[in-house]
């Protein structure tokens, strides 16, 4: 019982390493999506700013049926299946969330919520992080702008998350 405790332990401790571990993230990868509401720098801009780049989100509410469903918490287990699940509980406030891993250049991601509708937030730290972060900050009653805010605070602007 203890070995798996210790191995439980050592796994939810490289899970918030974040998702730069182990994966990939070529920032020369153009996007091929339009950035929801939001201007991203050019390619000659991005290598140099990344680290002081937001990264897509949609400014304002999208309508629900527009958002791609996430994967069933179920799924998942630990931080990552309370993550799925607040995906399920709150994906238009998670779309109006940057994603501080930076899948919009990598995997085309328009918001946090699009880190959900596949099993990428799994082994993403940052993903899991952010979006549980933004549901504690709901349940208090916190306006989406000022969720945004703090989100930006913590994982962006020069926060080196790799």
């Amino acid at each position: 019982m203890k070995r798996w405790s210790i191995a439980l332990m050592i796994l939810s401790g490289s899970i918030f390493l974040g998702c730069s571990k182990g994966t990939s993230h070529d920032h020369s990868v153009a996007v091929n999506t339009p950035q929801p509401n939001q201007m991203q720098p050019g390619p000659a801009q991005q290598q140099s700013s990344d680290m002081d780049r937001v990264p897509a989100y949609y400014a304002t509410e999208p309508q629900a049926d527009t958002l791609a469903p996430t994967l069933s918490p179920d799924n998942f287990w630990g931080n990552s299946r309370q993550a799925y699940d607040v995906a399920k509980k709150i994906p238009q406030t998670l779309a109006q969330l940057p994603c501080y891993c930076h899948c919009d250049i990598a995997h085309g991601h328009k918001s946090l919520q699009s880190c959900f509708v596949t099993e990428h937030a799994d082994s993403c730290g940052i993903c899991i992080g952010e979006a549980l972060m933004a549901y504690q900050l709901e349940k208090q009653k916190v306006p989406m702008q000022e969720i945004r805010k703090r989100i930006i605070a913590a994982y962006g602007q020069g926060h080196n998350h790799q």
